[in-house]
């Protein structure tokens, strides 16, 4: 057996083995993709949470409803709305409110959320009170809009004048405004306002707070609260992060095998654009080295053997 014996396989495997690396596939930069949930809204013109007692206080009846209410995504824009208490003025629906706007509206996606209730001329009844208005508003507007990357935003106006029971009332931003009137009852109104946080928004116009006793209709007391015009948003999750915005590979630590351990300037290149990794022109280097010395041995060998035939 002599050394031709084994430089055959040597050199046939350095060769395959070049082969093999430079036909391998790339490897690829790959990155999560996809986007945020929606975000949420609603709104609503008037919302209550009264008791109201009949028969001398005998029976509790509860009036605890919103009108207009709408979430995203939906719109409301009806004016008259009625509520209906059994044994109240024998079962007759009670005109809870009416006015010449009523709007509510909320919309929601994937990059903004935004909600906002309106109304105009607006009269609030109460049962007992058939006639005379709990509070009558020229205007009141609230507005909740949710971005996704933004602060949450909330504005409430009250515009014009606010009358209760029949009085005209001053509102202040310091504080509640209280109105009672003798032998009919005690309003309490506040102007809201409105609430933010990184990601809600919520704004009311008008609280009221109520209590009165109109001895009329079979009916003792009602007591309770009326919101009017409100709005509230929750903002969307951000999209997550494109592939262009994914950390760059780690690069291999290359030093010149000069001995002075510094290093080459190494060319920057968009290398996940084009599917190839930071490690590609150093294994394709290996793989034309490895071919190279492949096929020098492969010559050396058959000259070898061409010379013992001889």
């Amino acid at each position: 057996m002599n050394s031709n014996t084994f430089r055959m396989p040597a050199a046939a495997l350095l060769a395959a083995g070049a082969v093999a690396l430079l036909t391998a596939p790339p490897a690829l930069a790959t990155g999560g993709t996809g986007g945020g949930s929606e975000g949420s809204s609603g709104a609503v013109v008037l919302r209550t949470g009264l008791d109201v007692s009949l028969l001398n206080k005998a029976v509790n009846v509860p009036l605890k409803t919103t009108l207009n209410e709408v979430s995203a995504p939906e719109t409301a824009q009806k004016t008259a709305l009625t509520v209906t208490l059994d044994g109240v003025d024998q079962g007759q629906p009670v005109s809870v409110l009416q006015a010449e706007v009523a709007t509510s509206k909320a919309t929601a996606d994937k990059k903004r959320a935004e909600a906002e209730a309106n109304l105009a001329k607006a009269r609030v009844h109460v049962p007992g009170l058939p006639k005379l208005s709990l509070v009558e508003v020229e205007k009141v507007t609230s507005k909740a809009v949710c971005e996704a990357g933004k602060k949450p935003v909330a504005t409430s106006n009250v515009l014009g004048t606010v009358t209760a029971l029949g009085k005209k009332v001053t509102l202040s931003a310091g504080g509640p405004t209280r109105l009672e009137v003798p032998g009919v009852g005690v309003v309490t109104l506040e102007l809201s306002g409105t609430e933010t946080t990184s990601t809600t928004a919520a704004a009311a116009a008008l609280k009221l707070k109520v209590s009165v006793n109109p001895l009329k209709l079979n009916v003792a007391e009602v007591e309770g609260e009326i919101v009017l015009a409100e709005a509230h948003c929750t903002s969307p999750a951000g999209p997550a992060p494109s592939p262009s915005a994914t950390p760059a590979a780690v690069k291999p630590d290359v030093k010149q095998q000069t001995g002075t351990g510094t290093k080459p300037a190494v060319t920057q290149a968009n290398l996940a654009e084009t599917g190839a990794g930071s490690v590609t022109p150093y294994v394709a280097g290996g793989a034309l080295l490895l071919l190279g010395i492949g096929g020098g041995a492969l010559v050396v060998t058959r000259r070898g053997k061409s010379a013992q035939d001889a």
